[in-house]
């Protein structure tokens, strides 16, 4: 079972790296992955939950942060060290007939750290807000699975290393939302839209 796992996963793998590989996503892809892609969204979260929600919006960023942490140190230290997969690009045959975009790095590959880090602050703010803006969960989750996306088709993680690590940041991400909900109620929060 755990072969034939193995084996989709390396099929999957090479049919987005190989298979779907175009000079457009050539281009985009290292960019969508790239982590100060995303600082103009992240300023703009942080923007429109201060002028949104005042002091609430100071318990929000520090659950988010959170959610990032808990993701991260899950993923990158403990259950990597753990499993030691070895990631595409460093994995013979792979590394040969691959398509390398970018470095390929030295951890280990299960669970990709990026797909559990921006699915729990996905998935943190779509269920904070699914209630009052639930034009967000579309958008969180595909902001979050193009990341994913872009994760195998550079070459440094399998499919199933993001699609653990989606579910990881999703559980932590629900999980963080739940305990927020709890300490500081929807119907508490002092919205100004």
């Amino acid at each position: 079972m755990i072969d034939q796992l193995i084996q989709l996963d390396h099929q999957w793998f090479q049919a987005i790296n190989q298979g779907l590989s175009n000079p457009f996503f050539d281009l985009l892809m290292p960019i969508l992955r790239n982590r100060y892609t995303w600082v103009p969204l992240y300023l703009l979260i942080i923007y429109v939950l201060v002028k949104n929600y005042g002091k609430t919006a100071w318990w929000m960023l520090l659950f988010l942060i959170l959610c990032f942490a808990v993701a991260d140190y899950t993923s990158s230290s403990i259950i990597k060290p753990a499993v030691e997969r070895l990631r595409p690009c460093n994995e013979i045959p792979f590394n040969e007939q691959m398509n390398k975009l970018v470095p390929c790095g030295k951890g280990y590959s299960f669970p990709s750290s990026h797909a559990a880090n921006h699915f729990a602050i996905a998935v943190f703010l779509i269920a904070l807000f699914r209630k009052k803006r639930n034009w967000l969960l579309p958008i969180a989750f595909i902001w979050a699975a193009s990341i994913c996306f872009a994760q195998v088709y550079v070459g440094v993680h399998f499919p199933v290393d993001v699609i653990a690590g989606a579910l990881l940041g999703a559980v932590i991400g629900y999980l963080l939302a739940f305990l927020f909900l709890r300490f500081k109620p929807e119907h508490t929060w002092k919205s100004g839209k």
